[in-house]
């Protein structure tokens, strides 16, 4: 059986702590997009670790974890990641999909280039080299793992490519051309780094599917940053829907059968884009990302602040239906102990129509939140593991998310330790 497990909102929603409970339950742990620009906090018996290529078995014996070919895989990041694991007593099996594309030495330098060329018009990009990457993918210049142990034909592919970049860099960006015998050096050193890792993951897969393993898709970020569902032109640059979990993995799209879908219980986002249950003022913001996540609302690849915001029952629905959602694990509702009354965005007003409908790009700047007020528990919550255990007032706070949403929740974090969890 092949479960997916995504984010409804922009990312930052606490997936990283449920795929490390669901990764308990599974044979095989799979990233199948994005890459090193965003990442996962896991608390668990080992310490407090921030993965951002890993996959969430990493922690769990007896677990394979795949980096599949739709993943923009960034060696020296990866490698860093398993020896800072295996440093703190973890080692896990991990394979990288011989058809997983490289990020690029260069790809990152583009990256910070064009956000400086920009200035205020910027994407808020963690220059992460991720839109290179992928633009470089769908151009057909980009380099597969596969292709480092080729090395005539990678050292050829190198200098044709550079032409193309080099253009770019001195013309444009006004910079020092790239060479060739650097790059191809430093890919010859990221061809030994992996190699103990790269294997066919797409015939391992359809073994593992046909003997009937529990298959786990991991994603990154949520559907609000996808580039055909979400706040375009201020997304990612590879899907974040589970659908896409089939191409980036490998595995046929009808086995996917329950997709586990994230809500945060308020909304979060890093970098710029429409978020219309922003909270502008700034106190009263400051104090909801001071309390909120494992230690404060701050992002796990950049260390920048997160814009905070009322929970959107528009976003979150829009959000659970591009995802396909079975189910719902509902996060960070500990959080919002401290509020007398909890705001709620329920409809938007566009131009003085209110709809419940979440808007295509050029209507989502203009949108208002509508506000209904839930009343507050008042209290500590966390570390409660049974529903009927919360304060009613928490209790009707699920019920009334879970109406909006039209999804039945099925978990309900209480805590940011792997234990702090409601199943129902």
């Amino acid at each position: 059986m092949v479960k997916a497990i995504v984010g409804a909102n922009w990312g930052d929603e606490g997936k990283g702590k449920i795929t490390d409970l669901l990764a308990n339950e599974s044979d095989i742990v799979i990233r199948f997009q994005g890459g090193a620009n965003a990442g996962h906090t896991i608390i668990n018996e080992y310490g407090r670790f921030a993965l951002h290529l890993m996959p969430s078995g990493a922690f769990h014996k007896n677990i394979v974890n795949i980096i599949g070919n739709g993943v923009a895989l960034n060696i020296p990041k990866f490698i860093e990641e398993y020896n800072n694991l295996k440093e703190g007593g973890i080692v896990p099996t991990v394979y990288v999909s011989d058809r997983a594309q490289i990020v690029m030495p260069y790809h990152i330098l583009f990256d910070q280039l064009e956000e400086e060329r920009l200035g205020g018009k910027a994407f808020g990009s963690t220059k992460s080299g991720i839109a290179p990457f992928y633009s470089d993918k769908y151009a057909k210049i980009g380099f597969q793992v596969c292709e480092l142990f080729e090395k005539e034909a990678l050292r050829e592919k190198i200098e044709r490519v550079l032409e193309i970049k080099n253009a770019l860099i001195v013309n444009l960006y006004h910079k020092e051309a790239l060479k060739a015998d650097e790059i191809y050096e430093e890919l010859l050193k990221y061809a030994e780094l992996i190699k103990p890792f790269v294997m066919d993951t797409q015939s391992y897969l359809f073994d593992a599917v046909k003997a009937g393993k529990k298959i786990l898709l991991e994603g990154q970020l949520g559907s609000m940053k996808d580039p055909d569902h979400g706040i375009y032109p201020m997304v990612t640059s590879s899907s974040t829907l589970a659908g896409f979990g089939a191409v980036g993995a490998g595995i046929p799209p009808y086995e996917i059968k329950d997709i586990v879908t994230v809500v945060k219980a308020y909304s979060s986002a890093v970098g710029a884009g429409a978020f219309v249950s922003e909270i502008l003022d700034p106190v009263e913001a400051e104090e909801l990302r001071k309390r909120g996540g494992d230690k404060g609302e701050y992002g796990a690849t950049t260390g920048r602040p997160r814009r905070v915001g009322w929970f959107d029952a528009v976003a979150s629905r829009y959000g659970c239906r591009v995802q396909g959602a079975t189910e719902v694990a509902f996060t960070v509702m500990d959080c919002l102990g401290y509020l007398d009354e909890i705001p709620v965005c329920v409809a938007y007003d566009i131009d003085g129509e209110i709809t419940k409908d979440f808007p295509n790009p050029t209507k989502i700047d203009r949108a208002k939140p509508v506000l209904k007020k839930l009343p507050g528990w008042k209290c500590d919550i966390r570390g409660i593991k049974e529903f009927d255990k919360l304060p009613k007032e928490a209790q009707d706070y699920v019920l009334f998310v879970e109406e909006e949403l039209g999804v039945h929740i099925s978990i309900v974090s209480t805590g940011p330790e792997r234990e702090e969890i409601i199943r129902r």
